[in-house]
């Protein structure tokens, strides 16, 4: 556990959290963009009455089992970068509600998520290019990060073992992974034999207490992400 051992300063949210964050409610606009195999129903969420300080992209959970860009956990990181003064998208991978196509074990979920940052991209909005994801949508986005140059990635639960194992490089921006030690699907001791196979490898934050959809502890999930993106 030599992984979770270094990070042990970083535990339960210890460092106090001083960021002037954007609180007015955003400005949300509900669209299509065009993915590989079709449209994905997408919403672009920008901050209402601040300059825009860069850009994220957040993947949903596994759509399977209910997952969509409405996940509470996928909202929570999308709001996160919004308090920061960031743009947002959040897209239904294909198959999911009013996106077309059919679900691809992953595979094709991986193009969705590239095609979302190339969309992103193309409206050349200053700052950084985030990605986030949740789940299986952290998995998907572990791997689209190592095939698209982003600034930084978050990765929430990630489903690392189901859905990006065999990476042949990885991400090499700075790398947030937030996990609960009480995850019920993802266990944590899985994930940190995983990070222990990368180097460098990202920062690992557990939550104690917290179990895989981070029930009463979202709020500390925010406030975890936007300390590490700020710090950036």
């Amino acid at each position: 556990m030599a992984c979770l051992a270094a990070c042990r300063g970083y535990l339960c949210g210890e460092s106090q959290l001083e960021i002037v964050a954007v609180s007015t409610a955003p400005v949300s606009e509900k669209l299509f963009i065009e993915g590989p195999v079709g449209r994905l129903e997408a919403i672009l969420d920008a901050p209402r009455n601040e300059p825009v300080s860069g850009s994220a992209v957040v993947c949903h959970p596994h759509p399977q089992h209910g997952g969509t860009m409405h996940n509470k956990v996928a909202h929570t990181l999308a709001r996160a970068f919004l308090r920061l003064g960031f743009q947002v998208l959040r897209f239904n991978f294909r198959g999911t509600e009013a996106s077309d196509g059919i679900y691809d074990e992953g595979v094709g979920e991986l193009d969705d998520a590239l095609a979302g940052i190339d969309w992103m991209r193309a409206r050349q909005a200053p700052g950084p290019m985030w990605l986030a994801g949740f789940s299986f949508g952290a998995a998907i986005a572990v791997r689209a990060a190592a095939e698209s140059e982003v600034d930084g990635l978050v990765s929430v639960a990630p489903a690392v073992y189901r859905f990006a194992s065999g990476l042949t490089t990885q991400p090499r921006c700075p790398w947030l992974i937030v996990q609960g030690d009480e995850d019920e699907l993802v266990a944590v001791d899985e994930t940190i034999e995983w990070m222990n196979n990368l180097e460098p490898g990202p920062e690992l934050l557990v939550l104690p207490g917290a179990e895989h959809f981070f029930h009463g502890r979202l709020v500390e999930l925010r406030d975890a992400v936007m300390k590490f993106v700020a710090d950036e």
